[in-house]
């Protein structure tokens, strides 16, 4: 577990077409070859942080907040990482799910 990311710890996420198919907005990091969720730690972090954010601009979007303990499931079936994020798009935290291999 992190140290920062505790189970209840709330994280602000860009959902995109909320109500109607919506995901969590990804991001691929090449470097690594992963995919990972940006989170960020406050909501406002999350608005100002967006614009460093690969996305469709024609697609709706939302920032939702959602507890670490929610998301955690999602993150580990899907396959993602999960990366904490500052207003500037610098990494603050990578999480690994624990993922189920089949």
């Amino acid at each position: 577990m992190s140290e920062k990311i505790k189970e209840d710890t709330w994280l602000w996420l860009v959902a995109e077409n909320p109500g109607e198919n919506e995901q969590f907005l990804g991001q691929f990091d090449t470097e690594n070859n992963i995919s990972f969720i940006p989170a960020f730690l406050e909501k406002e972090a999350a608005l100002q942080g967006l614009h460093f954010l690969v996305r469709d601009k024609k697609v709706k979007f939302e920032i939702q907040a959602i507890q670490y303990r929610d998301l955690a499931p999602k993150l580990a079936e899907e396959r993602f990482f999960l990366f904490v994020l500052d207003t500037e798009g610098n990494v603050l935290e990578k999480i690994t799910p624990r993922f189920q291999d089949a």
